[in-house]
Formats: structure tokens, sequence, C-alpha cells
């Protein structure tokens, strides 16, 4: 395991964007508003060769310990437990503040060590801060500007006494085991990458902090808590595994934040929130669709689910607060006939009922999303695929507008993840869109991609004799049929 350093300050410091210079990405939400980020986020950072994991944290502030800015004060204070090193972070332009000295009394009293680091300390401005540091008893100062990628040199040298040899020592096993590697082995098939995506307040932080069996993320009534797209590594134990395997299960979750109705959306920081979630849907594998079982299925709902299914994801629905759901069985009907009928491009989506307070439902819904990877992973035999395609021509040969018929002479597929497929003949172009629908429901139907967004493209061969005389003869289309 790499070394991890904790980012720890009061709000409007510089921590994310310190965040985001040692990561070396804009992962982290950044805003000139004050306690943008709320819970923890971690990245593989690397300082001049040296790797280590670092995290973000929230703001430290000095609220009542119910309070929202409270509990977020406890989740930083929990992170520092079994970390190797803290960067704590002051302003150097705006000088010590009380808060400051209180984060600072409190560090000195954990048993982690502490590199006090003067953010914003570029020109003449922060040299009155960098003096004043020197008053918490943590050494000297380390001035940066995060913004600007200045005394980065600094950090290292305030890093490396702490963490340097083991962020070495981690390097060389991790190049002993690149060394010992058979490239003939079968790689094994990496984490289930699962987003949980909703409106505000669906409970998926609940969700999630349910599943890891400890409060890691920020919840609580207010809605919008969640700011940006977290990603949390855990290994789920299937209870149904065969008695031959272990039943571990590798899977990287990410919270996200609510997304609400696109006109309801007017702060920027929102607005920044919501194209976070929406990133981490792209780079999800399987999409949960957590629904609130007090307010039913919404407009916004099935918006949300035809933006995964056009990001070409895996997507199930997952109604939370079962527990207090009232007259269930008509619910669960009520849901499953409204997503029939507002995503018929995939029936029969995998719909579950889960209680975040509870834990029902929790492993059956991770059970499908593996199998709902598979499938979103498979890829058919040739073989296979050509005879489904022959049997469709035969029972419903293609249609022949203005007396021409459309001939059809191939299938292949062409990639997974999505599963994506060009069908090659002649006079594509005049194919109707209502025949096209039927490759696309018999692939989904006959081939086992029930529940799986499908890609299918329509491909003529180029015609030499009209590319001379200026025609195109290439034609693609059906970009989005399933």
């Amino acid at each position: 395991m790499r070394p991890t350093v904790i980012i720890i300050g009061r709000p409007n410091v510089g921590k994310s964007t310190l965040f985001n210079r040692l990561v070396g990405k804009k992962l982290a939400l950044v805003d000139d508003q004050p306690g943008v980020t709320r819970d923890r986020r971690m990245g593989d950072a690397e300082l001049a060769g040296m790797k280590f994991t670092v995290v973000d944290t929230a703001g430290w502030e000095d609220d009542d310990a119910e309070s929202l800015p409270g509990r977020m004060r406890a989740q930083t204070e929990v992170s520092v437990e079994g970390a190797d090193a803290v960067l704590f972070v002051i302003d150097a332009r705006a000088g010590l503040t009380p808060l400051d000295e209180e984060i600072g009394r409190w560090l000195r009293t954990v048993e982690v060590p502490v590199v006090l680091v003067a953010n914003k300390a570029e020109g003449k401005a922060g040299e009155a801060g960098m003096l004043e540091s020197y008053a918490l008893g943590l050494g000297d100062p380390a001035g940066i500007s995060a913004e600007h990628g200045e005394g980065i040199a600094d950090l290292f040298e305030g890093l490396w006494p702490i963490i340097g040899k083991d962020a070495d020592d981690e390097e060389e096993a991790h190049q002993e085991r690149l060394d010992n590697h058979d490239p003939e082995e079968d790689a094994p098939l990496g984490p289930l990458k699962l987003a949980i995506v909703g409106r505000p307040n669906a409970g998926k932080s609940t969700l999630i902090n349910k599943m890891l069996g400890e409060d890691r993320l920020l919840t609580g009534p207010e809605a919008g808590i969640t700011r940006d797209s977290i990603a949390i590594d855990w290994q789920w134990t299937d209870p149904k595994a065969k008695p031959d395997d272990d039943g571990v299960r590798d899977i990287r979750l990410i919270d996200t934040a609510g997304m609400r109705k696109k006109r309801n959306v007017t702060e920027k920081l929102e607005k920044l929130s919501v194209a976070d979630a929406r990133r981490a849907v792209d780079f999800a594998e399987v999409v949960v669709l957590l629904l609130d079982a007090t307010q039913g299925l919404e407009h916004q709902d099935l918006k949300i689910a035809a933006m995964a299914l056009e990001e070409g994801r895996a997507l199930m629905v997952a109604i939370n607060k079962w527990d207090i759901a009232e007259d269930a069985s008509a619910l669960f009907n009520g849901v499953r006939a409204a997503l029939d009928d507002g995503l018929a491009q995939v029936r029969g989506l995998p719909l579950l009922a889960v209680s975040a307070k509870t834990g029902k439902g929790i492993d059956q819904m991770l059970s499908a999303a593996f199998e709902l990877r598979e499938s979103w992973s498979k890829r058919v035999p040739t073989a296979a695929l050509n005879r489904w395609f022959d049997d469709a021509m035969e029972a419903n040969p293609p249609p022949a507008p203005k007396g021409r018929r459309v001939k059809l002479r191939y299938i292949t597929q062409v990639g997974t993840r999505p599963p994506r497929f060009v069908i090659f003949g002649t006079r594509l172009e005049s194919l109707p869109t209502s025949y096209e629908r039927y490759l696309v429901n018999g692939i989904r139907s006959k081939l086992g991609f029930d529940a799986v967004p499908v890609r299918v493209s329509l491909k003529s061969p180029k015609n030499p004799y009209n590319a001379n005389k200026g025609g195109g003869g290439n034609y693609s289309g059906g970009s989005d049929k399933g």
C-alpha cells in the first residue's frame, strides 16, 4: 500500500487546488465559495518521483457537532486515523486565524507527523502569514502556490523524511510484481465500476455507507449534501458464491451528486456538481438509478436513466426506503410499467427494492449488477450471430421500397461495453427505422442482451464507379438504436 497523506485546513485555503495539483488532474471541484468539499476524496499522487495516496477533506469549521459543518469536521478527524502524514494548509495571504490555531492545537495531540503548508505564498503578500505560522509550533512552513505550482520542491522536502522510504519500498515491490508477472496468465476481471445516481435525497450516500458498514460518506436530512463524485474501492462477499469460490468481489463504488431538473439548477456550484456526476456515469460500467419509495418514479428519473443509456452504460433501477414504502406491491408494479413505457428501448431493466437503512436487497442488487456487466461485456461468436441473422431475415425479409428490395448481407460484432454491431448491405438508406428496431430487438431478445444498450450501424460497401462520379456510395446509420 502506498503511504497516505491527508490534506487538512479551514475552508477556502486551497486544499482541493493542492489535491488537484498533486494528482495531476482536476478531480476535486474548486470554487471561490468556501465549503465546496464535503466528502473525503482520494487520489494517486506523485511528487518528484515520490508516489503516495493523497486525501482531500472538508474544510474544518467550529460548529455544533450535529450540524452539517460539524459532521463534516467529524469526517475530517476520522480521516487522520491510519494516515502516514498530514498536510496542514493555511492561507498565507490571510495570515493566521483563530480557527487555524484551533486546528494546530488539535494536530499537536495526534500521533501523525504534520507538514505545515502556507498556500498562496507567491509574492510579498504572503510573507507576513508565513512568519505568523511559526506560532503554530509545527516547524518550518512550506511556502507554495497550489494554483501556480510554485514551492512544490519545499513541499517535497517536508514530506520526504516522513514517507520517502515507504514510498520507495512500495515502488520497488510494484516493480518486482511486474518483473515476475507471467503475460500468458489470464488477466483477472477488474473491479466492477458501480455508480449510484438519482435525484437529491434519494439516499445514495446512505446506501453506500450501509454497504461499507461505516459512515464513510457524509449524510443527513439536508438535500444535496454530496457535491463531488466520490469513488471508493471495496470488496463484497457474494453470499451465493459456489463452494470452490471465496465469493470476494472487487467493486469501485461511485457516489454522485443528486441531479435536479435542469431549470432548477441555477447556482454555479450545483452545475459543477451535476457535470461531475455526468462524468462519473461515463466512467462507470453499471449505473444504479436510485429512486425514493416515498416519491415514486418521476420524469426527472427517466431523464437520468436516458442519459446513462445514451452514454452506453448498463443500467438498473433500485427503489430505496422500501422499509417505509406504502402499498409496496402497487408501487413496484407501477414503477415497472412506467419504466417499460418510458424506456421502451431497453424493456426489462433490472428493478429491485432496497433499504439503505436496514440493508434489505443490497446483496441482490450487487449480484444483479455483476450479471448485468457480464451481458454488457459479452461477445457473440460469429457463427451464432450469423445464424440468428439468417433466421431473422427468413422470418421477416427486408422491405422493398419502390419495388427495390434492400439487401442485408451479413452482420458482425465490432465491440463490447456496450455491445456494438455493424450490418452490411446495399440500398440501406431506404431501410425503414421500424426494421432497424426489429433487428435491434432481435439481438437483444435472442442473443442475451435484454437489459443493456445495443448499438447497431448500417454500412454499404464503397462503389468505385459512384466515387468517380462524385457520389458517396457509403452509408452509415443507426447510431443509438438500442
